[in-house]
């Protein structure tokens, strides 16, 4: 009777066999009967010994079997098995032991559950995507969910977390999760911590180094500096940063494998950003997604529990894309006009290097005085702040306190032609990816703005793109920076320097304040180019250190 959450064989269910997966299901359902019948007679028989009791089926180890299957009857992509977990979870219910429901409305707290796909309504190419995540990960999580208004990007984006995480590369399995783990602790990103925490024990990391990165090999201690500047102000990046990991004696990195881990802390930096902008629900099987509390409305029938049916009376959040602030509807209007003139300003006149560079240092130093009125310390819990050191360290415009760096003229190293080949040489592939994901987010349109067709939004999407590269110091020569300044107004500027900067102070009020007009699938379009652009200016901050130290 000792088996766990871990110890339960949940994999046969991620094939594309339906007859492996029958097996599997069959499986299960014997297995958490049988744990649910011993339960009940633990607890029915009286004056038993409390040592045998916590030697047999917990109810917390019950509990979270339990809420494993309520994961996979709202999410799992084959039918089959979302129908049989429903099964198994009424049968347990039926013997008289409390059942899960699902916390909250949806994948993300931001956006109206019935706005996002449904798991089961998917046409036959996004079936394909989903069960290609399902069967990587043994699970469809909420950020596929949401970011699956956008297909041809999540199918990049899969493509590449699946190769950074499961396939041939320098770092072993378990190193690759915990760089995550140490990455999205930073930012105090409970909901991958929480994932990742699993995945390294999945894959059979040491329950130890959970307790804290002092417990973890002096190795991956030594990332803890690299990790904290590149998350927070990564201008401040030195050849020295690399060669404090490359010759560490008997602790020491690769190149292989330090491109590696560069990838792998850029990639979870700003996916904590994602997470925290599209306001990601914690996932129905973890902490915060699940309840054992029967519903406070007394008119439900048992039946609704696991059906779903269980938010229909829940207040509903108003959606952001029909906002009737009746001044929002004339924000479209305004930035397609603003978009218009500027246009033909560049077609009339060019202004001079002198001017552009100037108008790049006039944006970099208002970039500084962008932050939310109500921006405040948020003090990690001891459970994420565990995992990372120095936890009141944290992001600092570059230029405060008479610190002066050296702008990043992309012009002397840029990814294209710098930092693409270094990634692929050191790790094969990963820049082919990397870069395919880039170019996707950042040409990505569907010639659309609200309620508009056939709209050109190539200006706006660059300038959101280099606005983000203006805040890290980063300046392309060829961009004229007063442009940022006509297109995106403060509430939007507010939105993109926490996303970017501090993610975990992102509230739905700042999301619901910019763009009232647009629809939720064009506010997690911003949220990929934020995202993309942030990985790449930590990218090109790391990748030209380690090439100084290389030459």
């Amino acid at each position: 009777m000792a088996e766990g959450e871990n110890e339960m064989r949940w994999d046969g269910l991620c094939s594309r066999d339906s007859s492996t997966r029958e097996i599997a299901l069959e499986n299960i359902r014997q297995i958490i009967l049988r744990k649910t019948e011993y339960f009940r007679s633990v607890k029915e028989t009286p004056h038993r010994p409390s040592h045998e009791l916590s030697n047999a089926v917990s109810s917390d180890g019950l509990n979270k079997l339990l809420a494993h299957l309520l994961m996979l009857s709202k999410r799992c992509p084959f039918k089959d098995v979302r129908e049989k977990s429903e099964f198994i979870l009424k049968s347990v219910q039926e013997l008289g032991i409390r059942i899960p429901r699902p916390l909250g409305h949806g994948p993300s707290r931001f956006i109206p559950e019935k706005e996002i796909l449904q798991v089961g309504s998917e046409d036959a190419q996004m079936h394909a995507l989903f069960a290609d995540s399902f069967a990587a990960l043994g699970r469809l999580d909420n950020i596929t969910l949401v970011m699956v208004f956008h297909p041809q990007y999540l199918e990049s984006f899969l493509k590449t977390q699946h190769y950074l995480l499961q396939m041939d590369g320098p770092l072993p399995l378990h190193y690759r999760h915990y760089i995550g783990i140490m990455a999205a602790a930073r930012h105090q990103c409970s909901y991958l911590v929480n994932l990742h925490v699993n995945d390294f024990l999945h894959v059979g990391g040491d329950p130890k180094w959970l307790n804290g990165l002092e417990n973890a090999p002096q190795k991956l201690r030594n990332l803890g500096e690299l990790n904290k500047v590149l998350a927070h102000r990564p201008w401040l990046i030195t050849k020295e940063h690399i060669e404090g990991l490359l010759k560490a004696e008997e602790h020491s990195w690769s190149l292989a494998e330090l491109v590696h881990a560069v990838v792998l802390l850029t990639h979870y930096h700003s996916l904590a950003s994602f997470t925290f902008g599209c306001g990601i629900s914690p996932e129905i099987h973890c902490d915060g997604g699940h309840t054992f509390r029967p519903p406070s409305v007394s008119n439900y029938c048992i039946c609704d529990i696991t059906n779903g049916n269980h938010n229909v009376d829940e207040m509903q959040v108003n959606s952001a894309g029909n906002v009737s602030v009746s001044d929002s509807f004339f924000e479209v209007e305004a930035l397609m006009e603003k978009m218009k003139q500027l246009q033909e300003c560049r077609d009339e006149e060019e202004a001079s290097q002198e001017e552009m560079a100037s108008r790049f240092e006039i944006e970099k130093r208002e970039s500084m005085f962008v932050f939310s009125s109500d921006d405040e310390e948020v003090t990690p819990a001891r459970d994420i702040s565990r995992h990372f050191e120095d936890t009141s360290y944290g992001y600092k415009d570059f230029s405060r306190h008479g610190m002066h760096v050296p702008t990043f003229r992309v012009q002397d190293y840029c990814w294209e032609d710098h930092g693409y080949s270094l990634v692929n040489r050191l790790y094969p592939d990963v820049g082919q990816l990397i870069d395919e994901k880039f170019h996707i987010a950042y040409n990505l349109t569907y010639n659309t703005m609200a309620t508009h067709k056939d709209v050109d939004t190539s200006m706006l999407r660059r300038a959101i793109w280099n606005y983000i590269h203006c805040m890290f110091g980063i300046r392309y020569d060829d961009y004229d920076y007063g442009e940022i300044n006509q297109l995106l107004d403060r509430s939007f500027k507010v939105y993109i320097k926490t996303i970017v900067c501090a993610p975990e102070k992102v509230t739905k009020r700042m999301y619901d304040s910019f763009w009232r007009q647009f629809k939720h699938s064009e506010k997690v379009h911003v949220n990929l180019l934020l995202i993309e652009a942030r990985m790449q200016a930590e990218l090109l901050y790391a990748l030209r250190a380690i090439t100084r130290y290389m030459t």
